[in-house]
């Protein structure tokens, strides 16, 4: 049963969002790089409305060399490539299972390990659907050819919308991460586009497919107090707060890391509600005054000169975010910074400190990572890359095979012993967020 919208701990709450961030790298950001990457995404009816955005990483248990990399591409539904990043298969944004299921927009993706499907145990990619405002699911078969097969079961009810007419306003299931509190019970976690909303809902078997129950919701701050007295709301277009997109769950600590775009990273106590979040990190315009052109459709600080009083690492928008385990209690929770192309990794303990930024080079005929979107990471050893892999999005992705007067999307594979040596971190191949190991 859906649970009615809850407020969050707002007086307690809003008293942690002037939290000051670690100073900036005189050094600037470390670089690293890479020569792997997926074929171009074009969002044109001629490219099949494919906008890259979100990746996950499935690792093989038997045989690392036969991971893949599942991707989102909206409208363009889903990809899934091999650790040379070609693609082995495509997956259209099909109808949702429903009596009024329209074609899919397929938004962000995350793997769930070890459910119960048809008396067996399967892991699943679990998929945010915007134009449904559900959640899909693709059970992973690594014997297929083609691994990804749907299971989700008809007639699954709206996350966020009383009715279809309220779905077609697009305030839907946007961003979504999964949570595994204990081996075989699973959550996504699912944020609403144009809301402050983040939701919870218990992945369930439904007469031999999958669905989802027990929905509960949590409503974050739109508007924050600062030092001078003032309260702040981030300028979005008219009728649109400033939402969350990037997810990732700590498995271990039961700790949501949450990227509001306009505002910064959250650190949100699971199950919703329990605890106090806390806003780890703002955006660098955090209390600009800004105003929209609605002829423009953007938004302009008032003051050009202003400063605000923002962090010193994440440029909006915030966006993609995941965690990387290093062994006991040490780990890293990295966020993409979409506004100036770079990346911030954190300790996933204590205060969550800031451990550096870096940003990401092409070599060997590949771009540099540009306004990347969704990351992922493993620390598991996947084929050549025997310290794990991050996964991140690129757009506009460019070079000389690459049409730039089309919308051109792609996704990178990088080292993550490159960014832990740029960066000084811990490397582990032995603890994770999966279960299977």
């Amino acid at each position: 049963m859906i649970s009615t919208s809850r407020a969050a701990l707002a007086i307690g709450l809003l008293s942690t969002v002037l939290l000051s961030a670690a100073p900036a790298s005189a050094e600037g950001p470390a670089v690293v790089t890479t020569d792997n990457e997926t074929p171009v995404l074009y969002d044109d009816d001629r490219g099949g409305d494919a906008s890259g955005d979100d990746p996950a990483i499935w690792v093989d248990p038997h045989d690392s060399r036969k991971s893949i990399v599942i991707v989102t591409a909206k409208e363009g539904g889903l990809r899934v490539y091999d650790l040379k990043s070609r693609e082995i298969q495509s997956l259209k944004a099909a109808k949702a299972p429903r009596r009024d299921g329209v074609e899919g927009r397929y938004n962000n993706v995350d793997i769930a390990y070890g459910l119960r499907l048809g008396g067996r145990k399967v892991d699943v990619a679990v998929v945010s659907d915007r134009y449904n405002d559900q959640i899909r699911f693709f059970a992973i078969d690594p014997s297929a050819a083609k691994p990804l097969r749907e299971v989700t079961a008809p007639d699954q009810r709206f996350l966020f919308s009383p009715d279809r007419k309220t779905v077609g306003e697009e305030h839907t299931a946007y961003g979504l991460a999964v949570w595994q509190p204990t081996p075989g019970t699973a959550y996504a976690v699912v944020t609403q586009e144009g809301a402050t909303t983040l939701a919870t809902a218990r992945i369930v078997e439904k007469d031999g497919r999958l669905g989802y129950s027990s929905v509960e919701r949590l409503t974050m701050p739109s508007e924050f107090p600062l030092p001078d007295g003032t309260t702040w709301k981030p300028c979005e277009e008219p009728g649109v707060l400033p939402h969350f997109e990037g997810l990732a769950v700590d498995q271990r600590s039961g700790v949501l890391y949450a990227a509001q775009e306009d505002v910064g990273l959250w650190r949100v106590p699971l199950p919703l509600g329990t605890k106090q979040p806390t806003l780890v990190d703002k955006v660098r315009d955090f209390g600009v005054e800004d105003v929209y052109d609605e002829e423009t459709e953007e938004c302009a600080p008032v003051d050009p000169n202003a400063s605000g009083f923002g962090g010193d690492h994440l440029t909006a928008d915030a966006e993609g975010v995941d965690v990387y385990y290093a062994g006991g209690a040490t780990g890293y929770v990295i966020v993409s910074s979409q506004g100036d192309d770079t990346f911030t990794v954190y300790d996933r303990q204590g205060a969550n400190k800031s451990l550096g930024t870096f940003r990401v080079k092409g070599v060997k005929g590949v771009d540099d990572v540009n306004g990347s979107d969704g990351l992922t990471v493993t620390n598991r050893p996947v084929g050549k890359y025997t310290q794990g892999l991050l996964v991140t999005h690129d757009e506009p992705d460019t070079g000389a095979n690459v049409d730039e007067e089309r919308d051109a999307t792609n996704f990178s594979y990088v080292s993550w012993g490159e960014v832990a040596r740029a960066l000084k971190l811990k490397v582990s191949t032995r603890a994770g967020n999966d279960p299977r190991f």
